[in-house]
């Protein structure tokens, strides 16, 4: 059975118009991962089954990372302070070639997908070794 959510936002970029416009004291009907309506708290109300409260909270559109490698968040900080050339000959490659499997790309993926969520990310294309690791990892 459908339920229709009711968001309370302080804060709301709906990324209607450029730049965005920021309003406040918004409410989003949502049902079925849909968003139904967006109301000032000054309108009617309309029906819903369940509230959220974020009368402190920013509420947006997520982030969405177009070219990613995820599972390098598992190489975080190695040899991060080198010119780019020397990062990646030196380091990086060679660390790849012993390390990196399925294994560590699926490890790697849901660190990573963990840290994405966490800011805000809501969708990201990657583009690194073992995408059947990653695909696993995001299911």
């Amino acid at each position: 059975m459908s339920r229709t959510t009711r968001l309370n936002a302080r804060w709301l970029i709906t990324m209607q118009t450029s730049p965005p416009e920021v309003l406040e004291h918004q409410r989003v009907y949502i049902r079925d991962g849909q968003i139904l309506a967006i109301h000032s708290m000054d309108a009617p109300d309309q029906p819903f089954d369940e509230e959220v409260d974020l009368s402190e909270h920013l509420l947006m559109p997520g982030y969405v990372n177009a070219h990613g490698h995820a599972a390098m968040s598992l190489f975080r900080g190695m040899a991060d302070d080198l010119p780019l050339m020397s990062w990646l000959q030196d380091h990086i490659w060679p660390a790849e070639s012993r390390w990196v499997d399925r294994d560590f790309v699926y490890q790697g993926t849901r660190l990573a997908i963990a840290e994405m969520l966490r800011s805000g990310t809501t969708t990201f294309a990657d583009m690194y070794f073992y995408p059947d690791g990653v695909l696993d990892a995001a299911i």
